[in-house]
């Protein structure tokens, strides 16, 4: 196709040749978030899993797909894979040392995702979380749930008003009663009305 324009357009072809190959990556990459969007979508819809967890997930895959776009539109732009690899690897290895500092936040943060998961309790249920079987634990009724704690606001004379917030993780380490109607609850769990 060349040898049919003049010279001084082969410059412009070489650029416009670049500039529609950053097009159609920035094109296949929306599609791609588009296609599984819809995946994530049908999947949560199949398995009712709770819409924070389908919102992680539709971050996760719009980053990862955003990211490697971006790696395809500096390879066409002829900037070294070497070089930019490289400097991820560094600021990963930085953001590793970072999160083993803040290990007791992770664990939280995973022992949510597996709350939202395994369902040990939902939204409004009433629980007591207990030291031993023998002895009255925290209890109330769930109100939220977030990365970091599950808040419980407590029922009952003398606790009208006050909430709870106990880390995710304490629900991995002790034995948690789980009452749908506090009215069917021994010992006497109140209701809110």
């Amino acid at each position: 196709m060349e040898k049919y324009l003049p010279p001084w357009a082969h410059a412009w072809l070489e650029q416009a040749e670049m500039v529609l190959l950053v097009l159609a990556t920035l094109l296949a990459a929306w599609l791609l978030k588009l296609v599984l969007r819809r995946l994530i979508r049908r999947f949560a819809a199949h398995y009712t899993l709770p819409p924070e967890m389908v919102m992680g997930a539709r971050r996760i895959t719009t980053f990862v797909i955003y990211f490697g776009a971006l790696l395809v539109i500096l390879r066409i732009l002829g900037t070294s894979g070497t070089v930019l690899w490289t400097a991820f690897t560094g600021f990963a290895a930085v953001g590793a040392v970072a999160f083993f500092a803040a290990w007791s936040v992770l664990s939280n943060i995973f022992c949510t995702l597996l709350i939202f998961t395994t369902r040990p309790f939902r939204l409004h249920d009433y629980i007591e979380v207990l030291e031993n079987g023998e002895k009255p634990g925290l209890k109330g009724r769930v109100i939220d749930v977030n990365l970091i704690y599950t808040t419980l606001q407590e029922t009952g004379e003398g606790h009208e008003g006050t909430v709870l917030q106990l880390p995710n993780n304490l629900f991995f380490q002790r034995t948690v009663r789980r009452w749908r109607d506090p009215s069917t609850a021994p010992g006497g769990i109140q209701g809110d009305g």
